[in-house]
């Protein structure tokens, strides 16, 4: 018989910043938070201050005593320039339970986007493998036998020359929404890295709206929603006026 002797995990080294959370749902497991734009969601080598893990550490400091120390209590993640739903895990029970979710497709996003064109059809789905760009390592593209991806969507409206699309991915793949679009010819509004720069918006119209999971306390599949932040409500007001 092997015995392994493994050290307690070491508290995160991290700063808590008392910056204001949008706390949509919390209970004993989890917490549902409305993230800003411009808020990373985790450090990085060179970037350990200013990120949703450094707010959460001062609203729940039992955080940095579980999971990865520049990570705790994180299962997935929103791009920096992306607002909208994440959960957070209060506890390595709730964490693994989250993860085995998000591994099994049981966790649903929606995501409001405004992509460049009059996108039809109405309703469809984008199905195209994504990998690094193998012109430039710091980008995600459309890549044949890389990792699959299938992004659904429905058109809820013309906005003169732009379609607002209701969209569901159902793969996780990094920036999927942005290189899907930008792929089939529908880049994102505001999205300076695979989308089209426009003068109205100066990050990408992109808002995880709507998250659904069970409840690792109780086992109860929940819905939760999320309006519209107000610089993308100034967009959508810009371009309805022409």
């Amino acid at each position: 018989m092997i015995q392994l002797l493994l050290p307690p995990p070491q508290p995160s080294e991290l700063a808590a910043e008392a910056v204001p959370l949008s706390i949509v749902y919390e209970d004993d497991e989890v917490i549902v938070v409305d993230k800003p734009a411009g808020m990373t969601t985790h450090p990085a080598p060179g970037m350990t201050s200013h990120t949703l893990v450094n707010a959460l550490l001062a609203y729940c400091p039992d955080l940095r005593y579980f999971g990865d120390a520049m990570r705790p209590g994180i299962v997935h993640r929103l791009d920096k320039d992306t607002s909208g739903l994440t959960i957070v895990a209060k506890n390595h029970a709730a964490q693994q339970n989250l993860i085995n979710q998000f591994r099994t497709r049981l966790v649903s996003k929606g995501y409001l986007v405004l992509v460049k064109g009059k996108l039809t059809p109405l309703r469809g789905s984008i199905e195209a493998s994504l990998g690094r760009d193998p012109a430039n390592r710091k980008r995600m593209a459309v890549v044949g036998g890389a990792r699959e991806a299938r992004t659904d969507y429905r058109v809820k409206e013309h906005i003169g020359n732009y379609s607002l699309l209701d969209v569901a991915t159902r793969t996780g793949r990094t920036h999927q929404i942005r290189v899907h679009f930008s792929a089939i010819g529908y880049p994102v509004a505001g999205d300076h890295v695979y989308g089209v720069r426009v003068s109205f918006l100066d990050r990408q119209f992109l808002h995880a709206y709507r998250l659904r999971f069970r409840l690792p306390s109780t086992g109860e599949y929940r819905e939760f929603q999320c309006e519209l932040p107000a610089d993308l409500k100034a967009a959508m007001e810009f371009i309805r006026l022409g």
